[in-house]
């Protein structure tokens, strides 16, 4: 009778082990990124490996939830995609971006400088540069490389470029002037 009892508690101390384990990992995928700060909550629990871009919309021109009104610039983290929003509430334009390594925080900002012709924070030489965020002395900014490239940034430099192709960058240029709003989502 010993022996059965002991691998009935062996048995439930598993599966409870299991149930906290489970629990525990819920909590951490809710806690937010930067102690302090509120988590953002989400529809759906996410299945993706941290810092991987999240599954793209079927209609690239459809905005994510909670972007924003008015003309603005969109700017979604987790999809690398930036949308150029005009004053009908609609996306004229969907671009694909890759991110810099100091990213801004989810927020609305506003275009605060811009510049023409420019080196990079990478050394590239960038154009058509729409800067809005500072963090740590790194300007955020969206940009296009003058030789079009669009590589993952060095992840051991600090870098604020958000890069996209060259006639994104155009686009991207005659659309945000200094005071466009910039809202930044996960």
């Amino acid at each position: 009778m010993a022996r059965s009892s002991s691998g009935l508690v062996a048995g439930l101390t598993a599966a409870a082990l299991a149930a906290v384990g489970f629990l525990a990992y819920q909590a951490s995928a809710s806690a937010p990124d930067q102690p302090g700060r509120p988590a953002t909550s989400s529809a759906a629990p996410s299945t993706q490996a941290p810092g991987s871009p999240r599954q793209k919309s079927k209609n690239p021109l459809a905005l994510p939830a909670k972007s924003g009104k008015g003309v603005r610039v969109v700017y979604s983290l987790g999809e690398r995609r930036v949308w150029l929003v005009g004053a009908n509430g609609k996306a004229e334009r969907a671009i694909e971006v890759m991110p810099s390594t100091v990213g801004p925080a989810p927020g609305t900002y506003a275009v605060t400088s811009r510049s023409g012709t420019v080196p990079g924070s990478d050394g590239v030489p960038v154009e058509h540069v729409v800067r809005f965020a500072s963090i740590d002395d790194v300007s955020i900014g969206f940009s296009a490389a003058v030789n079009g490239s669009m590589a993952s940034p060095d992840p051991d430099r600090k870098t604020g470029g958000v890069r996209m192709k060259r006639a994104d960058g155009d686009a991207i240029w005659k659309f945000a002037a200094i005071g466009t709003k910039i809202v930044v989502v996960r």
